[in-house]
């Protein structure tokens, strides 16, 4: 906690205007029964009407006075407490956002979805409490104890002996509910897992008839997270009647023993009074306090989770100066080895090649070969294990990950749209790209036909994740967001996969003339889609089986013979 509270720094005149605000308040608060003290032994008592209006009149000042205060701190709190939010929110995506892929494996996605939404909300809650009650409870407790021994010494024996009780049982509560509150945390981020599970993955729970399994295993995490709920909310119900039972009890003693003072003459009606009120302060400010006690442990637990990945580093550090410039489109694999985290046997091993402007490299080889992974470490979304890349004739760790990027065109193998228009998701690529860039970009990717079919073109609306388009269209969308940004290397991992044949040809013959002076590096399945590559890598179990052109590798590459078998008739291999 104390680390995320060292934020509240952005705050501090705040956080300063916050305590004297509450400061004034809990005076205020304090003086009332004084007045009234005042007022019922001096006005009431012997009937004196003005002095009644004019202490009244002042009580009322007074009131309003505490009233203002405690809303424009409440008002104070919540803007420091807020903005601390917002501001742990931005540094925790400002520093996810610096991890590479295998970092978001370790964590997990649901997990950081749950720590920036969940445990920062949290937070926020007992910041608020904390920057109202840190000031008002202690100035409460100890100033009511000061008045109330003002008012009568002996008579404060009293609040000594239930004070233990009341302490007592507060501590007791909390030693038995604090440790449910962590319990509690971990069962919400199980449901929180299993619903974003579900969620995302409805598909294929209903092609799979898993419906009935899912609502059982939700069922579970939900009646996990409910028992343990209602057990920390039955001990933590005990709180309130103990402190009203004890807090009345503590005014009927006052009320008995007072009246016998008053009666022997020690004290006045209007003192009883006050001290009542005094009494009532004291308890509510340990009640104050022994809500502070039960939020903040449950906060802490959401603020070591914040921490847990503020303070996790990321993998790779993005130290790089170099301009990727050197040599202008053109990709090299210089004995590249990757390993995945964990993994006995390397995922790639050992490859070798080179790709200048105006190829086109293709990545084939069965299931598990390696050409996605390949794929990824060229934006370096992963770190090479051993080995150097080379992005334009630089090696990618001497360069910034933003400069290797923005030199890449990438088109993933699971096309992902963003919410908003069809010009909003192709501009993705390249923020200031104007209407005719766009509209080259989606004519190069075969998208134009179906964007002018729909309603409003270009400013048609996309919804959450492409739900409103085909397989196909998110593709060739995908790649239009990748051609509008001209890059010198453009990565095609597996893209054309839900376009037909008629499609796939048209589209290859159109990225012909835009990418004669970039590189192309195509993964595919199909063997249609690579046939006409410069160059054609086999991949098989992550090493390099052959590069060669179509023919020659028909000729003497086992592996890359068997895939081209496996597609295309005798004919067609002819």
């Amino acid at each position: 906690m104390i680390k995320i509270l060292k934020n509240l720094t952005a705050y501090k005149w705040i956080i300063v205007a916050i305590f004297g605000l509450v400061f004034l308040q809990s005076m205020a608060d304090l003086f009332l029964p004084t007045l009234m003290a005042d007022i019922i032994d001096k006005g009431v008592v012997l009937g004196d009407i003005p002095y009644i209006w004019k202490i009244g009149g002042l009580m009322l000042i007074v009131s309003g006075l505490s009233a203002l205060a405690a809303v424009v701190a409440s008002h104070f709190s919540s803007k420091a407490a807020m903005g601390l939010g917002k501001d742990i929110r931005r540094k925790v995506f400002k520093h996810v956002e610096s991890f590479s892929l295998q970092d978001f494996d370790k964590v997990g996605t649901a997990s950081l979805i749950t720590r920036t939404t969940n445990d920062i909300t949290q937070v926020q809650q007992v910041v608020i409490m904390m920057l109202r009650m840190v000031v008002s409870a202690p100035i409460m407790f100890v100033g009511g104890l000061i008045m109330a021994l003002s008012k009568d010494a002996k008579l404060s024996l009293v609040i000594v002996a239930t004070m233990p009780v009341l302490v007592g049982a507060i501590l007791l509560i909390l030693y038995k509910g604090v440790p449910l509150f962590k319990k509690v945390q971990k069962r919400l981020d199980r449901l929180n897992l299993v619903l974003r599970e579900n969620l995302t993955g409805v598909r294929v729970v209903r092609a799979f008839n898993r419906e009935k399994e899912e609502q059982v295993r939700l069922r579970k995490a939900n009646e996990s997270l409910t028992d343990v709920s209602i057990k920390v909310n039955k001990i933590m119900a005990f709180l309130m009647p103990i402190m009203m039972l004890v807090m009345n009890l503590t005014v009927v003693a006052v009320i008995w023993f007072g009246g016998m003072r008053i009666d022997n003459g020690a004290m006045q009606i209007g003192d009883l009074m006050a001290y009542i009120q005094y009494v009532m302060l004291i308890m509510f400010s340990l009640v104050m306090a022994s809500m502070m006690f039960v939020m903040i442990p449950r906060a802490a637990v959401s603020a070591n989770r914040i921490n847990e990945v503020l303070e996790m580093e990321p993998t790779f550090l993005d130290e790089g100066t170099k301009k990727a410039d050197k040599e202008r489109g053109t990709l090299a694999f210089e004995h590249v080895t990757f390993h995945y985290p964990g993994a006995e046997e390397p995922a790639l091993s050992d490859i070798s090649f080179q790709a200048k402007s105006g190829e086109v490299t293709a990545i084939i080889g069965g299931t598990g070969a390696g050409k996605s992974t390949l794929i990824n470490l060229i934006p370096r979304f992963y770190d090479v294990t051993s080995g150097t890349i080379r992005v334009n004739g630089v090696d990618i760790q001497d360069s910034s990950q933003e400069e290797v990027r923005s030199k890449i065109g990438f088109v993933p193998q699971k096309a992902l749209l963003f919410s908003g228009t069809i010009a909003d998701n192709i501009r993705f690529g390249k923020q200031d790209a104007t209407q005719a860039e766009i509209e080259h970009a989606a004519r190069i990717a075969q998208a134009e036909d179906f964007i002018l079919k729909m309603d409003d073109g270009y400013a048609s609306v996309i919804e959450q994740g492409g739900s409103n388009v085909s397989g196909g269209q998110k593709q060739r969308l995908s790649i239009a967001r990748a051609l509008v940004r001209k890059p010198d290397i453009y990565i095609f991992d597996d893209s054309f996969s839900a376009l037909d044949y008629k499609t796939d040809a048209n589209l290859h013959a159109a990225l012909k003339d835009e990418t004669k002076e970039a590189t192309v590096v195509i993964v595919a399945q199909r063997v249609s889609t690579v046939m006409d590559a410069d160059r054609i890598i086999v991949l098989d179990h992550g090493k390099v089986a052959g590069i060669g052109t179509h023919e020659a590798l028909l000729e003497t590459n086992d592996v890359y013979r068997e895939i081209v078998k496996s597609q295309l008739s005798e004919e067609e291999i002819a």
